[in-house]
């Protein structure tokens, strides 16, 4: 499985090589599984990515971190760094990515510091209770907009949820007559989920064109409210 998303930065290719190339790289075991990703074309976050996460988590000092998307357990692992006695919990549905996170977190001995849960995101989300510091969501694009409802309630108020690959390459501003029509479910919902938490009155967000793009949102209240259905 090729990494698309490391091939569509939203930003010049000098700047994004002079991100991945020139901030401080990870070390140890993780640094290796991060090298070795890239190398085969493993789809983990890009390194400008894994950088500005340990910038954030440093500050915020997370104790209870949901992820949904594991992939091959890098980014849980990565976090797991920066919970101190607390915990990291994420989904996934693809037993290659289950078995392979699993193994990833028995190589850094994070098998008591990670969670991972079996199953489609969809089912698991209504049967966590939280509250949750920080969510990480990097999944199916089209699915956004249906998680958005119960990562809002799982999430405590001032909590942040970060979503990964939300520009599409840039063709997130495209028309939609202008997308392949195999394509359009996720350029509609992608635009719903990014005006819905842009305009809503107790979310603050944050554009970042980090890899993808990168969006920051921030719970301004204790429920939040969200309609997830287009017209």
């Amino acid at each position: 499985m090729r990494n698309e998303m490391m091939h569509r930065p939203v930003v010049k290719k000098e700047l994004v090589a002079f991100m991945r190339e020139k901030q401080k790289q990870l070390t140890g075991k993780l640094g290796q599984i991060e090298q070795t990703a890239h190398e085969k074309e493993v789809p983990i976050i890009p390194h400008e990515t894994v950088v500005f996460l340990q910038f954030l988590l440093g500050q915020m000092k997370p104790k209870q971190i949901l992820e949904i998307g594991t992939a091959i357990g890098f980014s849980s692992s990565l976090m797991a760094q920066y919970v101190g006695d607390g915990h990291v919990t994420t989904i996934d549905r693809y037993d290659v990515m289950i078995k392979k996170a699993r193994e990833t977190y028995k190589q850094l001995g994070l098998e008591d510091k990670v969670t991972l849960l079996e199953g489609q995101a969809a089912d698991v989300l209504p049967t966590l209770d939280g509250p949750y510091d920080f969510i990480f969501m990097d999944s199916a694009k089209s699915k956004y907009i249906e998680f958005l409802p119960e990562c809002l309630r799982l999430l405590r108020k001032g909590g942040v949820l970060m979503v990964d690959d939300v520009f599409q390459a840039g063709t997130i501003l495209d028309p939609i007559e202008d997308i392949p029509r195999g394509q359009r479910a996720i350029h509609r919902k992608l635009n719903l989920f990014l005006n819905t938490v842009m305009d809503h009155p107790q979310l603050t967000s944050s554009l970042i064109p980090l890899g993808d793009g990168v969006i920051l949102i921030t719970k301004e209240a204790d429920h939040v409210d969200v309609a997830t259905t287009s017209e």
